[in-house]
C-alpha cells in the first residue's frame, strides 16, 4: 500500500497508509483530516479538496485537466503545486507523496 504524506493547515504531518486505487482525496477524508471539505465528493464541481504537491513531485502525476485547471482559477491560494486531490490517484509509483492542505477561500 502506498504512503502518503500529509502537513494540515496547522503545519501537523501525519504519515497515513492508503489503498491503490484511492484519489489523494478519499486518503486524506478517510483518515479523519476534516478541513478537506471535499464538498463534490470528487467530482471535479468545485476546489474544495485543493491541495499543494510537496518535494517537486508534480512530474509524476496525471497532468491537470482544462476542468480542473478552470476550478483552482478561481482560488487565491493558488500556486505552481497546486492540485484538486480528487483527481490524484494513488498508485505504488506515487508511494511517499507529500501534500499540504490548501488554506481556505
Amino acid at each position: 500500500m502506498p504512503k502518503l504524506v500529509v502537513t494540515n493547515r496547522e503545519g501537523e504531518t501525519s504519515e497515513i497508509e492508503v489503498e491503490d486505487g484511492l484519489t489523494v482525496m478519499e486518503a486524506i477524508r478517510d483518515n479523519g483530516f476534516d478541513e478537506l471539505l471535499a464538498l463534490c465528493g470528487g467530482c471535479c464541481s468545485c476546489a474544495t479538496c485543493h491541495i499543494h504537491i510537496d518535494g517537486g513531485a508534480t512530474d509524476k502525476l496525471p497532468a491537470m485537466s482544462e476542468d480542473e485547471d478552470d476550478l483552482l482559477e478561481s482560488s487565491e491560494h493558488r500556486t505552481e503545486t497546486s492540485r484538486l486531490s480528487c483527481q490524484i490517484p494513488l498508485t505504488s509509483e506515487l508511494d511517499g507523496l507529500k501534500v499540504t492542505i490548501a488554506q481556505e477561500d
